[in-house]
């Protein structure tokens, strides 16, 4: 709807499907691409992050840290189980 709507847009996700799809109302729509960005958790999918960037799209990383890094790391995987699934794949190709 945000994009649809000529609004400033945050794709958040790690998840293929989401990504794709958001490809797809880009194209149909003919939507700019400075009025949007994929972001993504530092560490999670960086191949993925590479790809994005190499197609021309934004790609807005971000780190945890402060004091409760930890915490907020664990409620982002907790959001969603597969995350955990990513979090493994990324330490285990590293």
């Amino acid at each position: 709807m945000h994009l649809l709507n000529g609004n400033y847009t945050a794709v958040a996700t790690h998840d293929d499907a989401m990504i794709e799809y958001t490809k797809k109302i880009v194209e149909e729509y003919n939507i700019p691409h400075d009025q949007f960005e994929f972001q993504m958790l530092y560490g999670i999918r960086v191949e993925r992050q590479l790809e994005l960037a190499k197609e021309g799209f934004k790609m807005r990383v971000y780190v945890p840290y402060g004091t409760d890094w930890y915490g907020y790391f664990m409620r982002r995987l907790a959001e969603r189980p597969a995350n955990v699934a990513f979090v493994l794949k990324g330490v285990i190709n590293k």
